[in-house]
């Protein structure tokens, strides 16, 4: 790090051994593009913006590491100069948003049933505990295994087990062809072609279903996309017209999204349910928008959380309020063997309790 660094990190260590020491809390604070995004913050403002820049890329590796506090933005420029990015496509929302609360998050975008999640692609980490001490994790090469595993406890934590300072991800190029087709199905009849294309050695790497729309895209090499287009046929949708597409999808402000914000302001609650991808269709009341082969299911509904919450445990799965007010909180809680986990985790790293209290579950 450079001096400027090394001051900006020491300032953030000196303010969590302060807090630790009296008892007050601190928000974690990024670029707040995903800050309604959990249950709602609170403490005192930890600001990261100090803590940017991307520290190293090695194109030719395919890892690159970034601090905290670097715009996603940048950081994705940097890799699109080089024909590579971030496969799991981290939805933006707006602008702002940084590195870390895009590990923080955990979230990820179309991209991620064909490509993995947010945790699949963090080879490293390094954090500031509740302890005011600086802890370094995991390497900067994909075949380094040793430490992986509290890098990607990291993603996902929202904050919680300790102050994300720098993380080395995995990255990959970009496919040399990418094609878009459209399908005119019903729910029922969309979700039996992608579980039976899921079974074949297909280059899907997005789907979306809606209002008895299917929109399929691939992408790979440009031999295997043509072949697929061929066998499975569809309706061509112009790149620009899909390239435009894909990105409302990912940052959420397409057609169906902006409707779910506007039914959430007359009531209701839009839910992210996670399930079985080959799950047949819940029958639940509202607006849906299937992703990831069936297995991501936003539901706008004005039901009661209880009967989402106890449709989505019914076939194995689990449901988030993802926006709009309701009872009960905003994740599932989980079962008393992964409960004591979380506790004994927060523990470990933070037994002060000091960041984001009550961020990612209200007691923890």
């Amino acid at each position: 790090m450079t001096a400027h660094e090394d001051a900006a990190l020491g300032r953030l260590v000196d303010r969590v051994r302060a807090a630790a020491a009296d008892g007050s809390k601190l928000e974690i604070v990024g670029g707040g593009s995903k800050r309604w995004h959990g249950e709602t913050p609170a403490g005192e403002p930890l600001e990261m913006a100090e803590l940017a820049g991307i520290s190293s890329y090695e194109p030719s590796e395919l890892v690159v590491t970034a601090r905290a506090g670097t715009p996603l933005a940048e950081l994705e420029a940097a890799l699109a100069e080089r024909g590579q990015w971030l496969a799991f496509e981290p939805p933006r929302f707006a602008a702002g948003g940084t590195v870390g609360g895009m590990v923080a998050s955990g979230l990820a975008g179309p991209g991620r049933a064909a490509s993995g999640s947010v945790r699949d692609f963090v080879l490293g980490a390094t954090m500031l505990s509740g302890r005011a001490e600086v802890l370094t994790f995991g390497g900067q090469v994909m075949k380094n295994v040793a430490g992986y595993d509290v890098p990607r406890l990291l993603a996902g934590s929202l904050g919680v087990l300790g102050l994300i300072c720098e993380v080395s991800l995995k990255v990959l190029p970009r496919p040399p062809a990418v094609a878009t087709l459209r399908y005119e199905f019903a729910e029922s009849q969309a979700l039996q072609r992608l579980a039976a294309w899921s079974a074949q050695p297909l280059p899907i790497s997005a789907s979306a279903w809606w209002d008895g729309t299917l929109v399929l895209r691939l992408a790979g090499a440009a031999a295997a996309v043509q072949s697929a287009y061929e066998k499975l046929g569809g309706e061509p949708i112009e790149p620009t017209l899909a390239d435009g597409f894909w990105t409302g999808l990912r940052d959420q402000q397409d057609e169906f999204f902006a409707g779910a914000r506007a039914a959430v302001d007359r009531g209701a609650a839009l839910w992210r349910l996670s399930l079985p991808p080959t799950t047949p269709p819940l029958g639940l009341a509202g607006e849906q928008l299937i992703e990831w082969g069936g297995g991501q299911r936003w539901l706008c509904t004005p039901l009661p959380a209880a009967a989402v919450r106890a449709a989505a445990a019914a076939v194995g799965g689990h449901a988030t309020r993802w926006r709009g007010a309701g009872d009960g909180p905003v994740f599932t809680p989980p079962r008393p063997p992964l409960d004591r986990l979380h506790r004994q985790l927060k523990n470990a790293f933070d037994p002060a309790r000091v960041f984001n209290p009550g961020r990612l579950f209200p007691d923890l």
